[in-house]
C-alpha cells in the first residue's frame, strides 16, 4: 500500500494509460480522483474504484487550479495526437495538440506545485512519448509537444528539488489503447505495422506503463527525479 493516506490526481483517466493508471493507484491505497475531459467514463470506473470522478479540460486554468488543490501525487495524462508532417499540419490542430500535451500539463504543474510545497512535497508524473525522443513520421505536431513536456519535466525538477517535490515524465512507445486505435485508423495505418516498428515484436499495454508510473510516483523512487523513463519495446534503441 504505497499510496496509502495520499491524494492522487490522474488526468485523461477515461481509458487506456490513464485508467490503468487510476486502477494502480487505487489498488495501492490512494484516495484517486479521476479527470477526464468526457465524465461518464471516469464516472463509471471511479464507482468501480470507489474513487472521485471529476470533468476536467486541462486546457483551461480555473478548473485546473480547482482540482490541483491538496495533491500528494499528480499524474497528467490527457493527451492528444495528430498524424501530419509539418506542411500537412493546420494551424488548429498544432495549437490543439500544444494546448491538451504541453499547456495542459504546465497549468496542472504550475497550480499543484505550489500546494504540494506547503504540505512538505510530492511527486508529478508526465507522460510524455518515446515521439519526444526519436522522429516519427507523420506525427510532426505531436513529436514537438511531448518534446516540450519532456523539457519541462527536466526544468520543474530542478526548479522544485528543494520543495521535496519529485517531477518525473514517462516516454511510452506505442501502447494498444483505444486511443492509439483511433488514431491509427485515423491515419490509415494498422497495428501490425506499429507492432513490426519496435524490436520487441509488440505493442506495450496500459498496465506496463501505469507499473512505472506507479514506481516513479511511489517513495520507491525517492531518488529520482527530472528523468525520463522510456518504455517503448526497444524502439528508441534500434
Amino acid at each position: 500500500m504505497r499510496f496509502g493516506g495520499k491524494r492522487a490526481l490522474v488526468t485523461g483517466a477515461g481509458s487506456g494509460i490513464g485508467a490503468a493508471v487510476a486502477r494502480r493507484l487505487a489498488g495501492e491505497g490512494a484516495a484517486v480522483v479521476l479527470a477526464d475531459l468526457q465524465l461518464e467514463p471516469v464516472r463509471e470506473l471511479a464507482a468501480e474504484l470507489g474513487a472521485e470522478a471529476l470533468e476536467l479540460d486541462v486546457r483551461d486554468e480555473a478548473q485546473v487550479a480547482a482540482a490541483t488543490a491538496g495533491l500528494d501525487v499528480l499524474v497528467n495524462v490527457a493527451g492528444i495526437g495528430s498524424t501530419t508532417t509539418a506542411p500537412d499540419t493546420p494551424l488548429d490542430v498544432w495549437e490543439d495538440v500544444f494546448a491538451v500535451n504541453a499547456r495542459g500539463t504546465f497549468l496542472c504543474c504550475k497550480h499543484a506545485i505550489p500546494d504540494m510545497s506547503t504540505r512538505g512535497g510530492g511527486a508529478i508524473v508526465n507522460v510524455a512519448s518515446v515521439a519526444a525522443l526519436v522522429g516519427l513520421k507523420r506525427r510532426a505536431a505531436y513529436c514537438a509537444s511531448k518534446g516540450a513536456v519532456v523539457s519541462l519535466t527536466r526544468a520543474l525538477a530542478v526548479d522544485h528539488v528543494s520543495d521535496g517535490i519529485r517531477v518525473n515524465a514517462v516516454c511510452p512507445g506505442t501502447v494498444d489503447s483505444p486511443w492509439v486505435r483511433r488514431l491509427v485508423e485515423d491515419a490509415g495505418e494498422s497495428l501490425d505495422e506499429l507492432r513490426a516498428r519496435q524490436p520487441l515484436g509488440r505493442l506495450g499495454t496500459p498496465e506496463e506503463v501505469a507499473t512505472a508510473i506507479a514506481y516513479l510516483a511511489s517513495d520507491d523512487a525517492a531518488f529520482v527525479t527530472g528523468t525520463a523513463f522510456v518504455i517503448d519495446g526497444g524502439l528508441s534503441a534500434a
